[in-house]
Parts: structure tokens; C-alpha cells; sequence
């Protein structure tokens, strides 16, 4: 029976803070497999994300076999490649972004299937209420999402967030075989580092928060 009591750790605010700024997406990693039990630990806190309606509706497929890792890497770039085309792009570009593309999913230790159900949320008769109700999912799975990524920085590993499945969402269901109902949202590829990542240039505060009424004076610090 799994214990799903809240349990506040000993950290303090600023520790945390530092924790959360010093994750980087990693895009080299070392050969080994992650272990089970660090898997698992990484699920479980995902699984405590907010939720709307508390329906849960992320689903994950994890790939550790290579050929399955090599099959959607492969099937994922014959789309890219034909999508490419379409748009008029020089033959060199497209193979340049093939090749990126399959060596960083083939050659990830583990590559996560991000996907969603709509099974358990709620069907409304108008589509503007539909749409919500999806909007719901995507925000859930989301969210449930960063717990992951924030979880493997925890346990020291690396990861990377692809969204390349947005574009193939039907290639991912047929190579995984996946369950009817999963629509594929992105992928993680998965391991230990092998390299640092690097911090790519932020947004200062201003350009992305409004505060709307009297600002307080900063606290004193504790």
C-alpha cells in the first residue's frame, strides 16, 4: 500500500529555490540504466500533482528497449522529413534535423511517451465546454509532467522535454502500440548526465508577471 501522507522536508525556502533554478534539460547521457526504485520514486511524485477534478489523466509509456527506441526515433523522422519537405526547406537542413532528432531519442537510456485520456474527464454537450474540459487535461498532464522532470533532477538524473509527438501523434500510437484513448503529448528522453546542461537567457519578472494592488515590503528574512 503505498503512503501518500504529505511529508514537508527539512529544507529550507532557499535551498528549494536553488533546487528548482538548477534544473537543465540534458541532452547526452551516460550509457547506464536508471535503476527501478529511482523510477519508481520519480512516478510517485509526479502522481501528486494537481489535478482537475482529481481525474489524473497523464499516462506514460516507458521505453527501455533500443529497438523500440530506434523504431519511433526512425518513423518519427520520415515524418519529420516528409513535414520538411512540404514546407520547402534545402535537403541539408532536413537531414540535419533528422539525424539530431534520431540520435537523441535512440540514445537516451529511457524515452517517455508523455500522453492523456479524456476517459475519466467530463463530456459536455457544447464544444466551447469541451474544449475546456480538454484544455483541463492537457494543463494536468502538464503539470504532472514537471513533477516528473523536477523528480528525476532530484534523484539525479537528466532530462529532456521533446514535443515533437504533437506533430506525429498518430505515428506514436502506431509504433508503441499504444492503448486506445492515449493522445500522445510529448516525449522525455531520460538518464544520467553526461554532460552539464546550460541555462538559456530568461525573461526578467517584468515581462511575464502583473501584479495588480499595493505591493508589501519585503519579509525579514528569518
Amino acid at each position: 500500500m503505498n503512503d501518500v501522507t504529505p511529508v514537508i522536508a527539512p529544507l529550507g525556502a532557499q535551498e528549494v529555490h536553488a533546487f528548482l533554478r538548477s534544473r537543465r534539460s540534458i541532452r547526452n547521457y551516460r550509457s547506464e540504466m536508471p535503476a527501478q526504485d529511482k523510477l519508481d520514486r520519480i512516478f510517485a511524485s509526479a502522481a501528486v500533482a494537481p489535478s482537475a477534478h482529481n481525474r489524473q489523466p497523464w499516462r506514460y509509456f516507458v521505453i527501455c528497449d533500443s529497438s523500440l527506441k530506434t523504431a519511433l526515433a526512425r518513423a518519427m523522422g520520415e515524418r519529420l522529413a516528409a513535414d520538411r519537405r512540404r514546407d520547402g526547406a534545402a535537403e541539408a537542413a532536413i537531414k540535419a534535423d533528422v539525424e539530431r532528432s534520431f540520435t537523441r531519442i535512440s540514445s537516451a537510456p529511457v524515452v517517455i511517451l508523455v500522453a492523456l485520456t479524456l476517459a475519466e474527464m467530463d463530456n459536455y454537450p457544447n464544444e466551447e465546454r469541451r474544449r475546456a474540459e480538454y484544455l483541463m487535461a492537457v494543463q494536468s498532464t502538464a503539470m504532472a509532467t514537471q513533477n516528473l522532470l523536477l523528480a528525476a533532477h532530484a534523484e539525479g538524473l537528466g532530462a529532456c522535454w521533446m514535443c515533437a509527438p504533437l506533430f506525429c501523434p498518430d505515428v506514436a500510437q502506431r509504433v508503441l502500440a499504444l492503448p486506445s484513448g492515449w493522445e500522445a503529448q510529448g516525449l522525455l528522453t531520460l538518464g544520467y548526465p553526461a554532460s552539464p546542461g546550460r541555462l538559456k537567457p530568461r525573461k526578467p519578472q517584468s515581462a511575464f508577471v502583473t501584479f495588480a494592488g499595493p505591493m508589501h515590503e519585503p519579509e525579514t528574512e528569518r
